[in-house]
């Protein structure tokens, strides 16, 4: 890129300053969603883990014994469903936040790319226009491209998000 004045690299220097902060913050607060999550997680098998030996231990026949396990198994299925849940959803809000950030850096890049040109072109020699509307056009399909693909992007994303939505928890019904 063409910088003419210094305002424009401070200008520019800023911007991007901005927009690591912003990545960081959300790179840090995802992972701290994600360490509560397992955290937690963690904490509620052990209870659940001492709780289930506790009433196998406690089970008087081979009946009750196995009546425990397949309740068990079907409980903890679900509790595994609910945490992959959990992740998908913090998975794809992190997402949303950091294509939030790219796309406006995207979106800076091209508008400071562009005032470059247009500043190089007025300053060009006499015959110079063709290289300029090349670089331009060059500039308008790798944007046309970059929007096919996040909107394929998020087409994927929101079929994934139907396909799990539309899962029901994992259940094992009682063979009679």
């Amino acid at each position: 890129m063409v910088f003419v004045l210094p305002e424009d690299v401070n200008a520019q220097t800023k911007v991007h300053i901005e927009q690591a902060l912003k990545l960081a913050e959300t790179t840090a607060d995802s992972a701290e969603h994600l360490f509560d999550l397992n955290l937690k997680t963690a904490k509620a098998a052990g209870a659940d883990a001492v709780n289930q030996i506790k009433a196998l231990a406690a089970a008087k026949d081979v009946q009750e014994l196995t009546s425990l396990q397949t309740s068990f198994a079907q409980a903890n299925a679900e509790k595994v469903t609910g945490y992959l849940r959990a992740i998908y959803g913090w998975t794809t809000e992190a997402q949303g936040e950091l294509g939030k950030v790219f796309e406006t850096q995207v979106a800076e890049v091209n508008k400071t790319f562009a005032a470059a040109l247009d500043k190089a072109a007025k300053s060009a020699p006499a015959g110079s226009e063709i290289a300029f509307a090349a670089a331009k056009s060059a500039l308008t399909a790798a944007n046309q491209a970059y929007d096919a693909m996040t909107k394929v992007g998020k087409q994927v994303a929101d079929m994934t998000e139907a396909t799990i939505n539309a899962t029901p928890a994992v259940s094992r019904k009682k063979a009679a």
